[in-house]
């Protein structure tokens, strides 16, 4: 066999056939990713209640030794519900593109920057989806141990 069509693994250990790498170029395949989502697309998320996401916010803070209220107030702080409204939502169980639509957002939402799920938050076209990562930036932050006048960027 021709030593072109060997690849080696990523150990350099032995090497493996071009037929059987997974480069799409070899295989005949479109190299070009097909994007995760695109602006144009509904996300699933956008019609997931926020109630079923909202203990796995809980639950990340607190197994990091923060509590339930500091979560809340920044969900307030990026919303602007009060605790009222915001357990109306839950009991409601407003969809996340429901529940932001009724949000008056915080101005200062744009400083929160960064990476959330390998995506920078600068660079989300899409409002809703932005809206979405910058409150999973904020829980993400407060499970980190970053004190809230920071998270909250006060």
């Amino acid at each position: 066999m021709d030593a072109s069509a060997w690849k080696w693994n990523s150990r350099g250990a032995r090497p493996i056939p071009a037929s059987h790498h997974r480069d799409p170029a070899l295989l005949g395949l479109d190299p070009a990713p097909l994007p995760a989502y695109a602006p144009d697309m509904e996300h699933r998320i956008f019609r997931t209640p926020f109630a079923a996401v909202y203990p796995h916010y809980v639950a990340k803070a607190e197994r990091k030794g923060r509590t339930r209220a500091e979560v809340d107030e920044a969900i307030t702080w990026l919303t602007g519900f009060d605790a009222g409204a915001l357990q109306h939502h839950l009991d409601a169980e407003t969809t996340f593109q429901d529940f932001f639509a009724a949000a008056r957002r915080n101005p200062s939402a744009d400083e929160v920057r960064g990476v959330i799920c390998g995506v920078r938050i600068e660079e989300i076209e899409d409002p809703l989806m932005k809206e979405i990562r910058i409150l999973d930036k904020l829980v993400d932050e407060i499970a980190r141990g970053r004190p809230m006048v920071k998270v909250l960027r006060s």
